[in-house]
């Protein structure tokens, strides 16, 4: 299967930006599952210095600046992803979620066991994911029935948070986006001490929740079979209809755009995103 995922983000200024300093995530990860084949960004209006480079967690980031006045900044980025597909792996068959733990420091990904800047960790989140990691229970079996919880208990409203809303404040409210089931998923997780990062990218348009923007999910380490993703705001594996653009910490380590910028007054940000067959 080939898609073509097309990002537009839009944003709208009350009065001229006179400097702005941006780096974005917006090229797809070539993996396993998926092939790169195409990729073009498109910034109006055009930067005086643009330069891409991997970060940290190897994710493809483009850095530019732009120093001319302007009131309207559009970033299009458009790409053609082959997808593999593969036969839905058999939770019951990962191994029991204990002998997890602890396993993916030897592995060097510690990172992604510990607090991050939009994760925090605490008994509270270890004890909403306790009744699905019952003694011995496979791993990826009991992470599907967190992840089904979260996504029973949390309803999707996207005027219920922000970009910087608490994971604490999702869990008391049991609202939020994709982001927030995502962080909500992984404090759980972490908190039990088992490795868990966050992913962002897109979904195939059609009837799953969240298709019309950037999209989240969660993945987790499992001995001898690597990271597992889940989507907690549809309920199910991660599968074709995903397109994975760059994973991290939480949402601050991957945001898609994010910058600086000098002036503007105030702003309006529109945001369109979609998926199709290429």
């Amino acid at each position: 299967m080939l898609l073509r995922a097309t990002h537009t983000t839009t944003y709208l200024y009350s009065q001229p930006v006179s400097l702005c300093h941006t780096e974005l995530h917006l090229t797809p990860r070539g993996d396993g599952q998926q092939r790169v084949l195409e990729h073009r960004l498109s910034i109006l209006p055009a930067p005086e210095e643009t330069l891409d480079r991997q970060d940290y967690f190897g994710n493809q980031v483009t850095y530019f600046s732009l120093q001319e006045p302007h009131q309207t900044l559009t970033i299009t980025s458009t790409s053609i992803v082959e997808k593999q597909y593969s036969d839905p792996f058999e939770p019951s068959l990962t191994p029991a979620w204990e002998e997890a733990k602890g396993t993916a420091r030897r592995l060097g990904d510690y990172e992604f066991t510990f607090e991050s800047p939009r994760i925090a960790l605490g008994a509270e989140f270890a004890a909403y994911a306790m009744p699905s990691f019952t003694p011995s229970r496979p791993l990826l079996d009991a992470t599907q029935e967190l992840c089904h919880r979260i996504y029973t208990d949390v309803h999707y409203d996207r005027r219920a948070t922000t970009v910087s809303t608490p994971v604490t404040q999702v869990l008391q409210s049991r609202r939020g986006v994709c982001q927030d089931l995502a962080h909500l998923s992984i404090a759980c997780l972490r908190s039990l001490g088992l490795a868990a990062r966050y992913v962002s990218g897109y979904l195939r348009s059609g009837d799953l929740i969240g298709g019309e923007a950037s999209h989240a999910w969660v993945s987790v380490f499992c001995p001898g079979l690597g990271w597992l993703d889940l989507d907690p705001t549809n309920d199910q594996l991660v599968n074709g209809n995903h397109v994975t653009v760059a994973w991290g910490r939480d949402y601050s380590d991957v945001a898609p755009v994010n910058g600086v910028a000098l002036g503007g007054g105030e702003h309006v940000v529109n945001v369109s995103v979609a998926v199709t067959p290429a």
